[in-house]
């Protein structure tokens, strides 16, 4: 059996979350701590007993989840499972910066405060109301590609993230997006629903974002992954970290290929995806991805415990 370990995205959070492990294990409650104390705030405060909308906040949900999914790392790791169990790890979105994490290329300092300066960039690169993102259902990619196109004309529409063979996300100007919408049903689309989200995340909007977050990477200490990551940008496996550290800049205007990413994984000989931290709405992406591959969460003390006997 060859295991990929993979991180979620923006969209997991939820309050009380990690609160579980930290009461359980010494090491995850370490993991927050440290965290706090990079960010110069009790962010635990927020993720255990904060509201949902402050958790939410980009610039507090991209460190928080994290912290979460660091958390249960060090969770394995007290119970005798470390990193060398994976043959890849890989991240959906903000989840790439947690297996870079995961896999000794940043530390838990820099990576929370990359993670802070991140979430800033991103939701001041456009006012609240210019920009937009929509799901559409049931069409593929080539499709959904083709749809924004059509609807971008003179403002910007781009297929964001391929999530799975039957969900992608488009991002950019709202009038753009609203337009999308309409051209999504009238070719198809079972669904095509605007996203409550306070910015175009990973579209050319997202371009101040980028440039900041290319200086920010630039002061950090990058070493290379003991384990390749399969980055989102190229759903490919990389392993050199100054390679990384581009594809990281990239990823903020970039599509991230998660649906070829664990398609990459599989052909690859994965055969088991751990979703590390919180949630499970990757878990329900691989299923719908790559029907031969099993998955497993792994983020409350009884699934580290289940994890440590496969």
């Amino acid at each position: 059996m060859s295991i990929a370990f993979v991180f979620p995205g923006q969209g997991a959070q939820t309050i009380g979350m990690g609160r579980e492990l930290a009461e359980a294990y010494p090491a995850a409650r370490a993991v927050f701590d440290e965290v706090d104390e990079a960010l110069g705030q009790k962010l635990s405060e927020v993720i255990w007993n904060g509201d949902i909308e402050t958790l939410t906040l980009t610039e507090n949900a991209q460190p928080a989840l994290m912290a979460t999914s660091m958390a249960a790392m060090r969770a394995l790791e007290a119970e005798g499972v470390t990193l060398d169990r994976a043959a890849f790890v890989a991240g959906h979105s903000l989840g790439e910066y947690s297996a870079l994490c995961a896999a000794g290329s940043l530390s838990l300092t820099d990576t929370a405060r990359l993670l802070r300066i991140r979430g800033k960039a991103m939701q001041a690169a456009v006012p609240v109301g210019p920009g937009a993102m929509a799901a559409i259902l049931g069409l593929d990619a080539a499709a959904v590609e083709e749809v924004a196109r059509a609807a971008a004309g003179e403002d910007v529409c781009q297929l964001a993230n391929e999530n799975d063979p039957t969900q992608n996300v488009i991002s950019g100007s709202t009038a753009a997006i609203e337009r999308a919408v309409v051209l999504a049903k009238e070719a198809g689309a079972k669904r095509a629903l605007p996203l409550p989200v306070s910015a175009p995340f990973h579209c050319a909007l997202m371009q101040p974002a980028a440039d900041e977050m290319a200086r920010a990477l630039g002061e950090v200490t990058f070493n290379d992954p003991s384990v390749p990551l399969v980055a989102n940008v190229l759903a490919e496996s990389v392993t050199d970290a100054g390679h990384i550290r581009g594809l990281l800049v990239e990823q903020v205007t970039g599509r991230v290929r998660w649906r070829s990413s664990v398609e990459y994984m599989a052909a690859q000989g994965v055969t088991e995806f751990w979703e590390i931290g919180a949630g499970k709405a990757l878990s329900g992406m691989i299923r719908r991805i790559s029907k031969e591959s099993a998955s497993r969460t792994v983020g409350t003390p009884a699934e580290v415990v289940a994890a440590k006997d496969v």
